[in-house]
């Protein structure tokens, strides 16, 4: 067996891989329809439970499988800055900034037109049940609760990762979330990235 047989086979151990889920586009390269690069941002959580967001360059060859969210075969141009993926990739990456990896498989998610943003005004973080309620006080049909996941980003003036328990009553805040809301009182939505402006 050829030390190329043996490579291959080790990548396509799920050791060998690593995934990020919901990650977002920040840049694509094409150098023809199936190569090129995509620049992604992630969260990541540290020793103290803090969310910061990570880089990552994923090298795409003919090799990368890409599909949308119902399996359907996509090219890499067709990926456009914005979208958000799903990847697994090499666990053998570069120590550049940001660091590379060869992409195994892209998952496209849901388009992002299914995002809506909302700026709104701050009433209450609640870190034990996970939820943020904006809008109006003492008016809860002018107000928005927004269920804040392990997923959510949530970002200072100058977009460095901060704790829900840093957000204040009053404090301005610019919310990515789901476009689909409950019709409860006041409705509520995930919030997938909060933004203090």
């Amino acid at each position: 067996m050829n030390n190329t047989n043996v490579n291959n086979q080790m990548l396509s151990r799920p050791r060998d891989t690593m995934c990020v889920e919901n990650a977002l586009v920040e840049d694509v390269c094409t150098d023809s329809r199936m190569s090129g690069h995509i620049l992604i941002s992630y969260s990541v959580k540290d020793d103290c439970g803090k969310s910061k967001k990570t880089l990552l360059r994923l090298n795409v060859t003919r090799n990368t499988e890409i599909v949308d969210h119902r399996g359907k075969s996509l090219c890499l141009c067709e990926i456009k800055k914005g979208m958000r993926i799903d990847a697994r990739f090499s666990s053998n990456m570069t120590r550049s900034i940001p660091p590379q990896a060869n992409a195994c498989e892209i998952t496209v998610l849901k388009k992002k037109d299914e995002v809506s943003v909302t700026t709104t005004r701050v009433l209450n973080a609640d870190v034990r049940n996970g939820f943020l309620l904006t809008g109006v006080p003492c008016n809860p049909s002018q107000q928005m609760r927004f269920i804040i996941t392990d997923a959510t980003v949530i970002l200072d003036k100058c977009g460095r990762p901060i704790r829900l328990c840093s957000l204040c009553a009053g404090q301005m805040v610019r919310v990515e979330h789901a476009s689909f809301q409950t019709a409860s009182i006041p409705p509520q939505t995930t919030a997938f990235c909060v933004q203090i402006v």
